[in-house]
């Protein structure tokens, strides 16, 4: 018999081939099974010859299917071409319907179990058999039957046969390679399954059969290519808003979004100019389609923020969960639930013992357990949605409705409770996981809001409705006391939209910050959440009010008592360290006073030198913040000068031309991502300081002897003047946004630019050129990085 391999292994199409031509034995004599399969196989791939069981006789099938074990499948199979003609009433073809899916639904459960515990690979011929005999093909035709039409009148079928019709090509496509993606190929079938959603009966299994089938079609659906889009989400309840979001999740982000930091810049930047020049992409064009419809986000927003208690009925989501009970994945978390259940039932027991009291049963404790779950997996794919909305092309729209449908105070009122729950026994854990892993529910929904919050915050004046009406009085007390203006974003918040409640969602995120563990993932996320709010234009009430949260004393605990060893943990700590303390004489007061000895500072150092990548943007704010303090003339700030070992450790020069050295030396136009971009930018903060205090030739000279000493002469040099030609070709692009340099360094963009231009100059007798410091037979500054 020829065998299907399991979904998705790398040597699957190999060791069916060997299996079929096993099973052969020669083309010579009557056809055998294996010879039958090999030929529709072929049949399949080129679309010619056998096909489908339509081609064989009933009783050649019958007498093939006592030797092979087919199940009956391809009999069937000739059985359902006689009754899905189109004048047909379409009974019979159900009753057919009805005895194939067991078959396969079987079938594709064992598959699914059996990937769950990593067992040896399965073989399942019946799905592979259904297909291979033109099953899927045919279902095809019979689910698009409503699209044609017969003397003005169009063909309909019963949305139960419809749900058969969905859930045998969903079980096929689970157990046998490649269907999956010939169902992607079909564009038009792809588009009308979103016209099956517009029936609740068959809502759940269409949304999971497309949400499949996009996540293998290469090139993205475009919305607006859907019948009546804006009738058909509007039409939704609540609880199929919610599951649609899992398809909406594939339509509206790039197709690269997930390991953006790692894409070379030359890279994205040779994509940017191609899609100027095809306009938008299918995602941007998603995006406004669904920004379109009417009282999307608002929708959105409410799913969002409701309370467990706000959410479906018992009764409709039993109904619900018995209907995913047969569709694979739900069933296994439906075991996973009971097993919570079960874990309450007995806790609930002894504690009822104890008190004397009488425990209620499994029955009643089963459904609070599920609505949770089941309310934190739809909230997952909402946040998600809202969160690449947050970060497109309308941007501000996105944050206006945001904040009018109080998304942010909502999302507050769930901290508690949902959000950020204890982690109990009982708490779901998918199989094969465990309750730590990212895969988990509760996990997964801790790091899609923390996103949220980080997209929410960055550079953006709505920032502020993370705070309370308190917290907001408390930032004015901050600039009153400091003789300070208060921020303009602050007097202008709309405090009917700020959170309510003794504590605003920033103030949370901190008190659960400083109890994470030090082996915990969040760490990563909830600095760059807290980190987010933080960028932009320097605030020093924005850092006092954090200042006096102790978030500095955090940051540094982890970073010098716990020494930390993750590297995006150490970045994301560096980054926040470096916004919370820069200009602020105040932070570095209380860093000098944490880091007290000597054996604390130089532990401190360890971990800034152990990777520049991570740490640059500290070095950057540092050294910034010293040029200020410098040209200040204050009795508090000449405190911290003759006191702070960081900043006295920065001011030596030998210190600025180590770190130059390594930021140059550990980047390349070729390597340049958005992640280590900052150490160029931090190379010329550097060269733009020392050039105000005309001392640009000193530090390229002394850059000279560094590369003379390492017997490379002009290895380091070369290395710069291609990456800041490749600086002036990035950022002064229309398109680039050079706000951003400026704020972070508060120094003017058109200053960048002229540094760079003198940096760059041709002429060999200025100082100040890099040219003149490469020796002629080094010289190799015209490379076109462009085509490497």
């Amino acid at each position: 018999m020829a065998a299907a391999p399991a979904a998705g292994s790398g040597a699957g199409r190999g060791r069916r081939a060997a299996a079929t031509v096993a099973a052969w034995g020669g083309w010579g004599g009557r056809p055998r099974p294996g010879n039958i399969l090999l030929q529709l196989r072929q049949g399949q791939l080129t679309g010619r010859g056998l096909v489908r069981a339509v081609q064989f006789t009933e009783t050649f099938l019958a007498e093939r299917d006592k030797q092979s074990k087919w199940s009956g499948i391809p009999q069937l199979l000739l059985k359902l071409y006689a009754t899905s003609h189109l004048h047909s009433d379409f009974i019979e073809c159900q009753n057919i319907l009805k005895e194939i899916s067991p078959l396969l639904s079987m079938e594709a459960m064992a598959f699914v179990t059996e990937e769950r515990k990593l067992t040896q690979e399965t073989t399942y011929p019946n799905t592979y058999i259904f297909d291979l005999f033109g099953g899927v093909d045919l279902l095809v035709e019979i689910l698009m039957r409503p699209t044609i039409s017969i003397r003005g009148q169009k063909l309909k079928i019963s949305d139960e046969m419809s749900k058969d019709c969905l859930s045998i090509l969903y079980n096929t496509c689970v157990c046998t390679e490649g269907v999956t993606k010939r169902l992607a190929e079909k564009n038009d079938f792809v588009i009308f399954l979103f016209t099956l959603m517009t029936s609740k009966k068959t809502f759940l299994q269409t949304a999971t059969l497309i949400e499949d089938i996009l996540g293998v079609k290469k090139e993205m659906i475009r919305l607006d290519e859907v019948p009546n889009l804006s009738s058909l989400v509007s039409n939704f309840d609540q609880q199929q808003l919610a599951n649609f979001c899992r398809i909406l999740a594939v339509t509206i982000s790039e197709m690269d979004t997930g390991n953006d930091d790692k894409h070379t810049l030359l890279a994205k930047n040779a994509q940017q100019k191609k899609s100027l020049s095809l306009g938008p992409s299918a995602a941007e064009i998603n995006q406004a389609a669904l920004l379109s419809i009417p009282g999307f986000v608002e929708r959105l927003c409410k799913l969002a923020t409701r309370k467990v208690s706000e959410s479906t009925g018992t009764a409709s989501f039993l109904q619900e969960l018995e209907e995913w009970y047969t569709w694979l994945d739900n069933a296994l978390v439906l075991d996973a639930l009971m097993r919570v259940a079960n874990e309450e039932s007995e806790h609930n027991q002894g504690a009822s013992e104890e008190n004397g009291l009488p425990h209620t049963s499994t029955r009643t404790q089963l459904p609070q357990s599920m609505k949770i779950m089941h309310e934190i997996m739809y909230k997952l794919e909402v946040l998600y949605v809202l969160c690449v909305l947050l970060m497109g092309r309308q941007r501000n729209q996105v944050h206006r409705m945001i904040a009018e449908f109080k998304l942010i105070p909502g999302l507050n009122n769930l901290f508690d409770k949902l959000i950020w729950r204890k982690h109990s026994a009982s708490a779901l854990v998918l199989h094969g996981h465990n309750q730590n892993c990212d895969c988990s529910p509760d996990i997964t929904l801790k790091i899609q809001f923390l996103r949220l919050l980080q997209s929410f915050s960055d550079h953006h004046e709505n920032k502020y409705l993370l705070l309370n009406n308190q917290e907001l009085n408390e930032l004015s007390a901050i600039s009153l006391k400091a003789n300070i203006p208060e921020v303009e974003a602050v007097l202008n918040t709309d405090r009917s939209l700020v959170c309510d409640g003794k504590r605003g969602l920033l103030t949370r995120l901190l008190q659960v910050m400083k109890k994470e563990p030090a082996e915990s993932s969040f760490r990563f996320w909830q600095a760059r959440a807290v980190e987010s709010f933080l960028r932009g234009t320097t605030s020093y009430a924005d850092q006092m009010f954090l200042l006096k949260r102790g978030l500095l004393e955090h940051i540094l605990y982890c970073i010098v008592d716990s020494e930390c060893k993750s590297r995006d943990v150490l970045q994301s700590y560096f980054d926040l360290l470096g916004e919370l303390m820069k200009f602020n004489v105040d932070a570095f007061k209380r860093f000098n006073k944490y880091i007290n000895t000597d054996a604390k500072f130089q532990v401190f150092l360890k971990q800034i030198n152990s990777s520049l990548v991570d740490s640059n943007m500290l070095v950057r704010c540092v050294t910034l913040s010293l040029d200020r303090f410098e040209n200040q003339v204050d009795m508090k700030v000449a405190e911290v000068l003759s006191e702070c070992r960081l900043l006295a450790y920065i001011s030596q020069v030998p210190t600025q031309m180590s770190f130059l050295f390594r930021l140059i030396n550990i980047i390349h136009v070729q390597t340049l991502t958005q992640e280590n971009v900052s150490c160029l930018n931090t190379s010329l903060v550097i060269l733009m300081l020392a050039r105000r205090k005309e001392r640009l030739p000193l530090y390229l000279r002394l850059l000279q002897r560094m590369e003379h000493s390492k017997k490379y002469p002009g290895f380091l040099l070369n290395n710069f003047h291609n990456l800041l030609r490749f600086w002036q070709q990035h950022y002064l692009h229309k398109d680039k946004d050079s706000t951003c340099l400026e704020n972070s360094s508060c120094i003017s963009f058109s200053y960048w630019k002229e540094t760079v231009s003198i940096l760059l100059n041709p002429d060999r007798q200025s100082p100040s050129a890099l040219v003149s410091y490469i020796e002629e037979p080094y010289m190799d500054i015209d490379r076109d990085f462009t085509e490497e």
